[in-house]
């Protein structure tokens, strides 16, 4: 089973965006069993899959042992992809309950997704280097790092990676590339950007980018991946792309 925790160290990257529309396409496209785990109290990934996340149980009472996680697992409008919501308590969950008093709680969720059965989950993580993330990361045997071509996202990118190599080297995992979004092929800092990212994640730069397409916004209003809405938009032959790409990676 192939877990992907999906990360970003700032907001805008299109991190929500990307987990979604790559887990969609797996299940769609390459008749995968998937299941995509909102972790961000922000809950967008929820929304875009047609969900009130102020309805719905998400991890945290999971996490907390309050919950079995099959009691919280939803379907969505994409057959083969099911999901687990957030809301605005996973903000703090690790400080409160039986998470506050273990000394281990970021391993919890390694241990809940054990027993499931599927071809591939994907962790959407918060965009900040909290225990979320953490313990996504510790859940997880991939990662995608997301980031956009400009320069806060790829500063941003040198914290991501001294994160995750401090967490990788008591619990491995494999960074599958980094994703860049919002990509104008004609941007006149491009080149100084993608060698920062080379020399951040030497090797991992993905070859298939994210143009920016006014589709990708139209589909979270109506719940639903791009492949839906508008599968001859140029952003839904990127995320194809892209998940081509993932699936040799793995």
């Amino acid at each position: 089973m192939h877990k992907i925790a999906v990360s970003s160290f700032k907001g805008g990257t299109a991190k929500t965006s990307t987990s979604l529309h790559l887990a969609a396409a797996l299940a769609k496209y390459h008749k995968q069993k998937v299941l995509i785990i909102d972790l961000d109290a922000q809950a967008n990934l929820t929304t875009g899959l047609g969900y009130d996340p102020d309805a719905q149980d998400s991890m945290a009472p999971v996490l907390q042992g309050q919950k079995k996680i099959q009691d919280v697992i939803l379907p969505t409008s994409v057959k083969n992809l099911d999901l687990i919501p957030a809301d605005t308590w996973l903000e703090r969950v690790e400080v409160t309950g039986a998470l506050a008093a273990d000394r281990y709680s970021h391993e919890r969720l390694k241990e809940i997704l054990k027993p499931l059965n599927y071809d591939t989950i994907i962790i959407d993580t918060p965009p900040s280097l909290c225990w979320l993330t953490e313990s996504a990361l510790i859940a997880a045997n991939h990662s995608l790092v997301c980031a956009t071509p400009e320069f806060y996202s790829i500063k941003g990118l040198q914290r991501l990676s001294q994160f995750m190599q401090s967490i990788s080297q008591r619990h491995p995992f494999n960074v599958l590339g980094v994703a860049l979004s919002f990509w104008n092929p004609r941007g006149k800092s491009n080149e100084a950007f993608l060698e920062v990212i080379e020399g951040t994640f030497p090797g991992k730069l993905l070859g298939s980018k994210i143009r920016r397409d006014i589709s990708v916004s139209e589909a979270s209003v109506y719940g639903k991946p791009i492949f839906e809405t508008a599968p001859k938009a140029r952003a839904a032959e990127d995320y194809l792309s892209l998940t081509k790409e993932i699936l040799k990676r793995m």
